[in-house]
């Protein structure tokens, strides 16, 4: 895989976005992306193997079942931009199914190294599929590969496993008109989307009884400690899942068990955190049925298909710019 590289983030960003995100007023936050480095990523690959996670699973399963289908609904040839691809598992069965017809290019979009490495080992070898790997943020990869594609090849964008409920929902409508601003009429979006269930079954996907979610969640400050000369002490720390019935999301906090003094000194930062004094990790909400459609609508495309899980409400949604 050929890997187009920015530089890699400077301490200094890291050091401002930490600052900024702790010294919040109110509800202190660390933000959701900086999970992933390699010790997080390989975390929440196990995640998704866990039997109380099952939206890989169904993300997956949709995928297989329906590749087929999805691509006959797309214009041809078509290259493939990929945001947030992870180890890239998922995604063979859609690349696979383009192979059958034509030569594709495969971008995958990640800030995460290691998960580049991950899709290439796994992705690399599919006959007539060519993997150009983009270590860039979102949007910058997506402009990257949207100016660079070859004349007269649309764009099929995957956004899968229901990152998009990692925005709240207005900054998740304002993405996705920012994708649609990038592509040309007629290019498409395959969207995923987590659908509402049994709470007691979504708090159990992010609070799992082996400890693995807690792991990836605390490895949040560990990585702090490491990249930026924290001190924070994970034994006083609590991985929390809440359901916040208002905004329809799942809600990953660290919660402090002490009083306690921390020092992040690449930050240049000291906080006092209280007994029982939350940090705010990530958020995951979920849909209902046709909202993802109602979403692509207010965002200039029309929904052109939508498949549904029969085990784990999960949806993908193919959505075309207009």
């Amino acid at each position: 895989m050929l890997t187009q590289t920015l530089p890699l983030r400077h301490v200094s960003e890291f050091a401002a976005d930490i600052r900024e995100s702790l010294t919040k007023s109110g509800q202190r936050e660390l933000p959701s992306k900086y999970l992933y480095d390699e010790v997080g990523s390989a975390l929440f690959e196990t995640i998704c193997v866990l039997p109380e996670y099952g939206l890989t699973r169904a993300d997956a399963r949709l995928l297989e079942k329906h590749a087929r289908e999805i691509v006959r609904r797309l214009p041809s040839p078509v290259q493939v931009a990929e945001l947030g691809s992870g180890s890239g598992k998922k995604t063979r069965w859609i690349l696979e199914a383009l192979s059958r017809r034509q030569k594709t290019f495969y971008y995958p979009i990640e800030i995460s190294p290691s998960a580049l490495a991950a899709c290439e080992k796994e992705l690399g070898q599919i006959d007539l599929v060519s993997v150009v790997g983009h270590e860039q943020p979102y949007l910058e990869g997506l402009r990257t590969v949207a100016e660079g594609r070859l004349h007269g090849n649309n764009l099929l964008v995957l956004f899968l496993g229901s990152t998009i409920g990692n925005f709240d929902r207005g900054a998740g409508e304002e993405f996705l008109r920012s994708v649609r601003a990038i592509l040309h009429e007629g290019d498409a979006l395959l969207l995923g989307t987590d659908l509402e269930k049994d709470i007691h079954q979504q708090l159990l996907a992010y609070d799992d009884p082996a400890g693995v979610t807690a792991a990836f969640n605390l490895n949040l400050l560990a990585r702090i400690n490491r990249e930026l000369r924290g001190d924070f002490d994970l034994k006083c720390f609590r991985h929390e899942a809440r359901w916040n019935a208002v905004e329809r999301r799942i809600e990953m906090h660290l919660r402090s068990t002490c009083r306690q003094h921390v020092e992040i000194r690449d930050a240049g930062l000291r906080v006092t955190l209280d007994e029982d004094e939350s940090i705010w990790t990530e958020s995951s909400h979920k849909y209902r049925m046709g909202e993802a459609a109602e979403m692509g609508s207010r965002t200039g495309f029309r929904c052109e298909g939508l498949w549904v899980d029969e085990e784990w409400a999960f949806s993908q949604n193919l959505l075309i710019a207009e």
